[in-house]
C-alpha cells in the first residue's frame, strides 16, 4: 500500500486539475448511515423502497418520517479528516470534488467547488412544483415543525430536494461533472460504484487521458480499470496520501 499511496501523492502533487468523487464512504466514519448493508434498513423498509417518487405519492408522511430521522441522525454528525483534508485541497486551484452524499458534510467543512450529484438533504422543493417552489430553499430545523412540510410558497406538500431512484440528475449538475472528468488526477473515494451515471465519471476521466484511483474500503466494479486501486477508509487512507504529497 506504501508504494501506491506514494504514487497517488506524486499524481496529486503534479497534477493542475483534480477530480475528486465520493460516495457514502467518506462520511461513514462520521456516523451517516449508509444506503446499502445493515444500515439500510428503516422499520423494515429498504432505503430503495422509500427513495422514490411513488413512495412519496403513495405515503407521503412516511417518506417524510424517514427524512426527519435521517436528517436528526445527520445532525448529530461532524465532518471527519476524510471530509477535512478534501476541504483543503479544494483550495488549489483546478480542484473539482462532485459528491453522491446529501448530507452536505463537505460544505460543512469547507469545501469549494462543489458539485452535489443528488442534492441535499437539508433543501426542499415543491411537490406539486409551483413556480417558485421549484427552486429548492434550505430548512434545517430541527426537528421539523411539521411533518410532511408545507412549500413556503403555495402551502402543498413539500419534498427533500433530493435525486430520486428512478428521477434523472439536473442537467447542470451533470453538466459540471461531466466537465471535471477533463482533469489529469481524478480520484473516486468511498463509492461503490454502481450508482449511474456517477459510477461513469471515472471511465470517462481515464479515457480523456486522466491518471485515475480509487479508495474503499473494498474492491468494486471499477477496482480493475483504475491506474491506483487502494482499500481502506478515507479518512484512514486520506490524510496518508496528505502526508506524502510534496
Amino acid at each position: 500500500m506504501h508504494d501506491r499511496i506514494e504514487s497517488l501523492a506524486a499524481r496529486i502533487g503534479a497534477a493542475a486539475r483534480v477530480t475528486i468523487l465520493t460516495g457514502a464512504g467518506v462520511s461513514a466514519a462520521s456516523g451517516v448511515p449508509t444506503f446499502r448493508g445493515r444500515d439500510g434498513l428503516w422499520r423494515q423498509h429498504r432505503a430503495e423502497d422509500l427513495a422514490t417518487p411513488q413512495a412519496f405519492r403513495r405515503d407521503p408522511a412516511l417518506v417524510w418520517e424517514w427524512y426527519a430521522w435521517r436528517r436528526e441522525t445527520i445532525g448529530g454528525c461532524r465532518p471527519n479528516a476524510a471530509h477535512e483534508i478534501i476541504a483543503r485541497w479544494s483550495q488549489r486551484s483546478g480542484c473539482t470534488v462532485v459528491t453522491q452524499n446529501v448530507d452536505d458534510l463537505h460544505l460543512r467543512a469547507g469545501t469549494r467547488n462543489l458539485v452535489r450529484l443528488h442534492g441535499s438533504i437539508w433543501e426542499q422543493t415543491c411537490w406539486n412544483a409551483c413556480p417558485e417552489g421549484a427552486v429548492a430553499w434550505r430548512d434545517e430545523r430541527q426537528p421539523l415543525p411539521e411533518v410532511p412540510p408545507r412549500c413556503v410558497h403555495c402551502g402543498s406538500l413539500a419534498r427533500p430536494a433530493i435525486v430520486w431512484f428512478g428521477e434523472s440528475l439536473r442537467h447542470e449538475d451533470l453538466a459540471a461533472a461531466m466537465t471535471a472528468t477533463a482533469c489529469d488526477v481524478f480520484l473516486t473515494v468511498g463509492t461503490s460504484s454502481v450508482v449511474y451515471p456517477a459510477a461513469g465519471l471515472v471511465h470517462e476521466a481515464r479515457a480523456r487521458g486522466a491518471f485515475t484511483a480509487e479508495i474503499n474500503l473494498e474492491a468494486t466494479g471499477a477496482s480493475d480499470g483504475v491506474d491506483v486501486a487502494i482499500q481502506g477508509g478515507a479518512e484512514v487512507v486520506l490524510p496518508l496520501i496528505d502526508a506524502a504529497i510534496r
